[in-house]
């Protein structure tokens, strides 16, 4: 009897001693420490009381289970039990959604610059998924080297180039969030603001720079450089005649430009500036009445075009191909046969050059002279 009221006193005297057993409320964001991880869900130690599960899909998108270890102390949220386990049940994302939306109001206020990972596009811009918390980067938010420049503004392209963005990290500030975290803004652009202020400022005309094809459109080529970009109107994409501005570039492709006018934030650059003018280059080679050897590039009504250096081509007008009439120009020569002709006009300045066929061929005696109509003169005045 003596034996069992000793046992009895030692038993309340270790219950005395005990800590307290706390048993958490749904809702209640807590601390434990991890037992270990097993198929993506994660059992905890809470107060060396009870050991409950993090199930996978409470891990969140924030945390990678790599950089998770045994022994390492976590904060979670109380979510309930599960009657299948046997086990209570917590959520790391849901307590990592308190703390981000906490630290995404303090971003608001400081204006610090954070990196975000869209994880889906809309036709309206970027969605953000930290841990639950829906933010958004609207179209106009973005900077030049990602904004959308599309022709004629077609929803499906620009849905198709945001898709292209959805993964890559993002550099942003946080311009709204609200308390129940239901509106939540990153700005791009607004990450940029200062450098690119300080870029305009230093940029001059005459400056080359490297920079990153954006866009590209029938009119010209977007190059974006330290958060500004310009236009190389299609003019000023090659020597040679541009019809087809996406044959010379490809969106986020290195080029290299140079400004050639500045007006306010409007930039206007070049890359045909880079290079030597081809007609220049021509005119340290030949000079009127020498010969030149060129291949057919192409042939029409009023005569046959040769594809000299640098783009240039070269009119041998339809009264030039030979002393006699000439009906048809391919029954004398053809596309892509090289042929050589004499210089009979010839302009760098004004980019014209006549060549001519018959004026390298002995001309019959009794041959008549072959004068070109108004109409076909008026097509060569048109091609040069």
């Amino acid at each position: 009897m003596v034996a069992k009221k000793q046992d009895l006193t030692l038993f309340e005297e270790l219950f005395a001693a005990s800590p307290e057993i706390k048993y958490p409320k749904q809702g209640e964001v807590i601390s434990g420490t991890i037992i270990k991880i097993e198929k993506k869900n994660i059992l905890v130690n809470v107060n060396n009381q009870f050991t409950w599960l993090v199930v996978a899909k409470e891990v969140g998108n924030t945390i990678d289970l790599n950089d998770l270890q045994a022994n390492q102390e976590i904060e979670i949220m109380v979510l309930g039990d599960s009657v299948e386990r046997g086990l209570l049940i917590l959520s790391l994302k849901r307590a990592n959604q308190i703390k981000n939306l906490s630290n995404l109001t303090k971003y608001n206020e400081s204006s610090e610059i954070i990196t975000v990972r869209p994880t889906e596009a809309n036709k309206w811009g970027l969605l953000v998924d930290i841990d639950g918390l829906k933010g958004f980067i609207p179209v106009s938010q973005l900077t030049p080297l990602h904004y959308p420049r599309v022709e004629w503004a077609d929803p499906e392209k620009i849905l198709a180039h945001l898709n292209w963005l959805v993964g890559v990290p993002f550099k942003v500030r946080v311009i709204n969030v609200d308390e129940a975290g239901k509106k939540i803004i990153f700005s791009e652009k607004a990450a940029i603001e200062e450098n690119r202020g300080e870029a305009l400022k230093n940029l001059k005309e005459g400056d080359i720079v490297e920079g990153t094809v954006s866009g590209i459109l029938s009119y010209g080529l977007f190059v974006t450089f330290e958060g500004l970009e310009g236009l190389v109107h299609v003019s000023e994409i090659d020597w040679g005649h541009v019809t087809d501005p996406s044959k010379f570039a490809k969106v986020w492709m290195k080029v290299k430009v140079k400004v050639i006018g500045l007006d306010s934030e409007k930039i206007s650059l070049s890359i045909k500036r880079l290079k030597e003018n081809p007609w220049d280059v021509l005119a340290k080679k030949f000079k009127l009445n020498d010969s030149i050897t060129a291949p057919i590039s192409r042939i029409s009504k009023f005569g046959a075009f040769m594809d000299l250096e640098g783009g240039i081509q070269g009119l041998i007008h339809l009264s030039e191909i030979s002393h006699g009439v000439v009906k048809d120009i391919r029954d004398h020569i053809k596309v892509g046969e090289e042929v050589t002709a004499k210089i009979i006009n010839f302009e760098p300045e004004k980019k014209r050059i006549g060549l001519s066929l018959k004026a390298l061929q002995e001309a019959p005696a009794d041959m008549p002279k072959v004068e070109a109509t108004t109409e076909v003169k008026e097509e060569e005045a048109k091609a040069e």
